[in-house]
């Protein structure tokens, strides 16, 4: 297996010498033939349109759904580009909106809130790109050490901070966190119930983590959104750094975490066809509720 990864991961460093509106074309054509080939993917995003957006016709969701996967497709393969591109080429595509220098100027803690759209790993480098403080993620160890090894290198190249394994112990994130490292964190997966707890997202009751909340209040951070999309062909990405907000954490992490959905989901609805439909969002229930897939 780490033969073919390796042979992937060539085959995004030559793409990401191409012209970014060629990488685009492939990545549109590749996410057509997903669509045809990923079939159990193609029915859990269906699902998840159906049960957030039911005042869409099934053709609407349809096409929100097939644009969705030519996004995703894209973001796989542009991955070359955001790990192998100079940082002067990455700078020139990223669009850049609002106070990228927030976190570096800020003396305390800083938490980006960065939930799943496509262009989650833009955003990412831009965190890096766009100001000096190092940066710290958590991301979802690979089974092939190959890619494991690209995406810890790729994710932090143009910074001194570090990504930490999901299923490793928090307490190192919080001491890089404590010696200045901002943090940039994705809130929105379903990782079960632990740590969670059930608000609506679009209107279906969503396992929720609270620790975007606890771990705020308790580091005394201030946060920050930012949110990156996928710009149509050579066009490049447009990277917003939102106003750091005011109201979070209170001093309720089931409120806090409401209020953190509340936000995704006008996002969502803004630019429906770019978010992670792919995921079962709603995989873990309430007690007694049965299965949505």
């Amino acid at each position: 297996m780490n033969l073919v990864a390796r042979l992937v991961l060539a085959w995004l460093w030559a793409l990401s010498w191409l012209p970014l509106a060629v990488q685009a074309a492939i990545g549109r054509g590749l996410g057509k033939l997903l669509w045809v080939l990923a079939g159990s993917r193609r029915r859990i995003a269906l699902r998840n349109l159906e049960l957030t957006m039911p005042e869409k016709s099934e053709a609407e969701r349809r096409a929100i759904a097939y644009e969705n996967f030519q996004w995703i497709a894209r973001s796989f393969l542009e991955r070359g580009l955001l790990w192998y591109a100079s940082p002067e080429r990455l700078r020139r595509l990223m669009h850049v909106e609002g106070d990228p220098g927030f976190a570096e100027r800020e003396p305390g803690a800083v938490m980006w809130l960065a939930p799943h759209f496509v262009a989650l790993d833009v955003a990412g480098q831009a965190t890096q790109l766009f100001q000096n403080r190092p940066v710290g993620s958590i991301y979802q160890k690979q089974s092939i050490a190959a890619f494991d090894k690209a995406i810890r290198k790729g994710r932090v190249r143009f910074g001194n901070g570090d990504i930490y394994s999901r299923h490793e112990k928090a307490l190192p994130l919080i001491r890089a966190i404590r010696k200045g490292v901002a943090f940039f964190n994705l809130p929105d997966m379903d990782f079960g119930e632990q740590d969670a707890v059930f608000v609506p997202f679009m209107g279906v009751p969503a396992a929720t983590l609270t620790a975007p909340s606890k771990m705020a209040k308790s580091l005394k951070m201030k946060v920050q959104p930012v949110l990156a999309e996928m710009l149509p062909g050579g066009q490049g990405y447009r990277v917003r750094f939102m106003e750091p907000w005011t109201d979070f954490p209170t001093d309720d992490p089931a409120a806090d975490a409401a209020r953190m959905n509340e936000w995704i989901a006008a996002e969502v609805r803004r630019n429906p066809s770019q978010y992670y439909w792919v995921h079962k969002r709603f995989k873990t229930r309430p007690p007694g509720e049965p299965s949505l897939y």
